[in-house]
């Protein structure tokens, strides 16, 4: 199945389950240009890396019970990321609203409604 506008390369078998592979380098290349310091001393550009790499963790991997849980979640941490930089939100009220966004999800995930990871519509 192909997306519209998109290369088949992009939906191809291999690429399906593409969530952790995608999560991981987004927060690697954040995290070396941070150290190189490359990045101005801001942190939106951070908080920015993790809500593209949640967006490119639904686009690559489709809608699944793998999905629907670490994509979103990462464009939480971004937000979260952001919200503790922009408004000086601690840490103490952040985790744990991010363990409630955690859980949510998670329970979304179990929805008979949400394909599982290696199964999808051919429509």
């Amino acid at each position: 199945m192909q997306a519209a506008g998109l290369p088949g390369v992009w939906y191809s078998p291999a690429m399906r389950d593409a969530s952790l592979p995608v999560t991981l380098i987004v927060v690697g290349l954040g995290w070396l240009l941070w150290e190189f310091r490359l990045f101005p001393d801001v942190d939106w550009i951070i908080s920015l890396g993790f809500v593209a790499g949640g967006v490119l963790v639904l686009v690559l991997d489709g809608i699944n019970r793998n999905s629907i849980v670490i994509g979103p979640f990462l464009v939480a941490t971004g937000v979260a990321w952001f919200v503790h930089d922009r408004y000086a939100a601690t840490w103490r009220l952040i985790v744990p609203v991010m363990l409630v966004v955690l859980g949510a999800l998670m329970l979304v995930a179990r929805s008979r409604h949400v394909p599982d990871r290696g199964r999808r519509d051919e429509a």
